[in-house]
């Protein structure tokens, strides 16, 4: 299903951050050289890293998961490594682990691939729970712990994990609260046909997913521009009645008969984070209803669970959660 929220314009809150939100949002089309039709998706991402939070990326093979996290954080000239979770992954291959130096005759600590910027966790449902359960740190804290020795990671830190929502043999679905910890869940969409012809057309003219920088993806904004458009988004405001409202919507996934679990407190949170973050990149200093309707699928849908019934009966979790936003009432 396609993503609900749009494509904020490029108009920024104030003269004193129209570096930062002029600068991010060239990142949408610096990504666009390699990746055509996944605006909605570059957009969520950028709100993952403008509130420090995480993204779980869920589509088919083939609709350029990979490539989109490469050029988004070739575009923001930040590190990023790739991990392809497996079954034998073990959790130090993850995190880093003390390996012994001869020369020392001690233990030395390697740092593993989530030492990074942007980690791309790729097809995180194929490896066991231990080694799922690794990045919880990581997400949670933003550090790793190795032998009673903590260790901060970069900053800033995403992790964009990745998931086949059609194949599930051989797979370890993610438990509830390890979903509870990603920011939002985007679903990729096939590509329209207009997007799909520009895609092949590329192709056919030599494009190589593997070298971005002969694609023109450049570094537009950096570290710097991210944490000054964090400061502004945590200056964004929230009118009261547009908290009770956040806290409604919240509570009616908790009464659905389809639901038999709903959102908790942090995806409450996590609801006003993101419509403070889209609000700024839509150029205001203050969050509207239909910030709050525009980020609530991704936001919400892995926060809850269907009951058996629902499941049996065809329920999309998408559809549920639209018929909430139809229902609650919006503060006027």
């Amino acid at each position: 299903m396609t993503e609900q929220h749009p494509v904020p314009p490029a108009a920024p809150v104030s003269v004193a951050t129209a570096d930062a939100a002029t600068a991010l949002l060239r990142v949408r089309d610096e990504v666009a050289k390699a990746v055509v039709g996944q605006d909605a998706t570059v957009t969520g991402l950028l709100i993952a890293l403008l509130c420090g939070g995480h993204v779980l990326l869920e589509g088919v093979p083939g609709v350029a998961k990979t490539l989109l996290a490469r050029a988004l954080s070739a575009s923001l000239g930040l590190d990023t490594k790739r991990v392809q979770f497996t079954p034998d992954l073990m959790p130090g291959d993850v995190t880093g682990s003390l390996v012994y130096d001869a020369h020392t005759s001690g233990f030395t600590f390697r740092a593993g691939p989530v030492f990074t910027n942007i980690l791309l966790a790729d097809e995180i449902n194929r490896t066991p729970p231990k080694t799922q359960a690794s990045l919880l740190e990581a997400m949670e804290e933003h550090q790793v712990s190795v032998d009673g020795v903590s260790r901060r990671l970069p900053a800033p830190f995403l992790v964009a994990a990745t998931q086949n929502p059609v194949e599930y043999e051989g797979t370890y679905p993610l438990p509830e609260a390890q979903l509870d910890r990603f920011l939002l869940k985007l679903s990729m969409p096939l590509p329209e046909r207009d997007a799909e012809i520009e895609v092949i057309r590329r192709h056919a003219l030599g494009f190589d997913p593997q070298d971005l920088r002969a694609a023109g993806v450049r570094p537009v904004a950096g570290a710097a521009e991210l944490a000054a458009a964090q400061a502004a988004v945590a200056r964004v405001e929230v009118a009261p009645e547009v908290l009770a409202y956040i806290v409604d919507v919240a509570r009616a996934t908790r009464a659905a008969p389809s639901f038999q679990l709903g959102v908790s407190p942090r995806g409450a949170t996590a609801l006003l984070k993101t419509a403070r973050a889209f609000a700024w990149l839509s150029g205001r200093a203050y969050v509207t209803p239909d910030d709050v309707k525009a980020l609530a699928l991704p936001a919400l849908r892995h926060r809850v669970a269907l009951g058996p019934e629902a499941e049996m009966d065809g329920v999309a979790v998408d559809g549920v959660l639209a018929s909430i936003l139809a229902t609650v009432p919006v503060p006027r």
